[in-house]
């Protein structure tokens, strides 16, 4: 079957726009139930993070002509626009879409981390991982995807096993922190406020402790991950409700949530700006949707970065990748001709099967016959002969008319590919000149 990758990410389209592409974990189960039913689409997997948003698709009918790609496409591109009520054109000046190998290709880059903002950058093998297990659960994945992601999981691996790709600290939470480093004369000094306890927040929490930051706080909608934290990093911890109070003595503040609202709001910067006598904060947006509304950026004291803000201390950071990025596309490519040979292996696997379901009910067929001729009391020899005659007459008469046909066709390539199939002598066939 045919399989599209369909996507936006951090080249193709702005931090606005991919924000409100951005799907909310808890409703991707009924996403993925409504895009199969709409577009219809025989298996359907969606990977969104802060970056990009990609859905990996298996039509449900033949997708072969370049006609019904460009149908399978629009159909799951007006389906992602009516899904985030967006104008179906303006999301298509954006996008990008793969087929078949182009397509396999992408996502093994993507799980090595050759296609993020940061190079290398390990969390997005996870998110795919997810995005995969979330697929599952919701039934909208079968064959064709399993065999992808198993094999862009095994791709991945090795890039990271073989390949010096994520040995430098470079993340957009590295990124984050240098960008805080540049800013404050004497980061220790800094008091640090952390909105958000996942695995960006952590990657935060552990640069800024090596950058000697000593005051971190983590707020929380619920303190069970913050206190996670407070065991392993010696934060202190509060809920989102005290965000405000906090706010006065936060020198740094980086959010990355999976809210689809803002958290942190410009009225709530500015009076806590006030209350500080107008002493700056060094604000980062990691999140998409965006936790902090863009408008705090127009605040004199408040520095705001969203995470797309960060791609110039990326770049600076991501040069001693290069090397081992070149490596990495080897290893995907020599990937890419193993998947497909086991795409061929099944394929055969599938045919070897009929082919074998139709030569036994050939066989049961006739030896049916022979055997109520044996029960009529006919000749046994007579039987066993007109037995093995019919049953070889009918095994390669399918066979026998299609060589024919081919060879009337000029398709000599299918009487070579016979001769090896039925390990003919050529000798004696069309490639005796050989």
């Amino acid at each position: 079957m045919a399989t599209l990758l369909l996507g936006i990410n951090h080249n193709t389209a702005s931090i606005a726009i991919r924000e409100k592409v951005a799907f909310a974990p808890e409703l991707m189960h009924e996403a993925l139930q409504q895009a199969c039913s709409s577009a219809e689409l025989g298996e359907l997997a969606i990977l969104s993070t802060c970056n990009r948003t990609e859905l990996y698709c298996v039509p449900s009918h033949l997708a072969d002509s370049e006609t019904q790609r460009q149908q399978v496409i629009d159909a799951v591109l007006e389906w992602l626009a009516t899904y985030h009520k967006l104008d179906t054109e303006e999301l298509r000046a954006c996008i990008y879409a793969y087929w078949d190998d182009d397509a396999i290709r992408h996502v093994m880059k993507v799980a090595s981390g050759l296609d993020s903002m940061v190079l290398g950058e390990p969390q997005i093998l996870g998110q795919i991982k997810s995005a995969y297990a979330v697929a599952r659960e919701a039934g909208s994945v079968d064959s064709n995807l399993h065999q992808m992601f198993e094999e862009t999981f095994a791709i991945a691996k090795r890039v990271r096993t073989d390949t010096a790709i994520g040995e430098n600290p470079v993340s957009v939470a590295f990124a984050a922190v240098t960008l805080a480093q540049q800013i404050f004369a004497d980061i220790s000094q800094a008091s640090a406020l952390m909105i958000g306890a996942g695995k960006t927040i952590e990657l935060v929490v552990q640069h800024l402790r090596e950058s000697g930051v000593k005051n971190i706080v983590v707020a929380n909608r619920t303190l069970t991950h913050a206190l996670e934290l407070k065991e392993k990093y010696g934060v202190s911890e509060v809920l989102l409700s005290d965000i405000p109070e906090q706010l006065l003595q936060a020198d740094i503040v980086v959010s990355s949530t999976a809210s689809q609202l803002p958290i942190l709001g410009k009225g709530a910067v500015e009076k806590a700006l006030k209350a500080r006598k107008h002493r700056p904060i060094f604000l980062v947006d990691l999140a998409v949707p965006r936790d902090i509304e863009p408008e705090v950026g127009e605040l004199a004291d408040a520095y705001l970065y969203s995470i797309d803000d960060l791609k110039e201390v990326i770049d600076a950071s991501v040069k001693s990748r290069q090397d081992a990025a070149a490596e990495a596309e080897q290893i995907i490519a020599a990937g890419l001709d193993e998947y497909r040979k086991k795409l061929r292996s099944r394929n055969a696997v599938s045919s070897l099967r009929e082919f074998r379901e139709k030569a036994e009910s050939i066989r049961d067929a006739e030896l049916e016959k022979a055997l109520k001729s044996l029960e009529k009391g006919e000749d046994p020899q007579e039987v066993m002969a007109q037995l093995a005659r019919l049953l070889t007459n009918k095994l390669i008469h399918s066979p026998s008319v299609q060589m024919k046909k081919a060879s009337a066709e000029g398709k000599d390539e299918l009487i070579d590919l016979a001769q090896q199939l039925f390990e003919l002598d050529s000798k004696n066939g069309q490639g005796g000149n050989k």
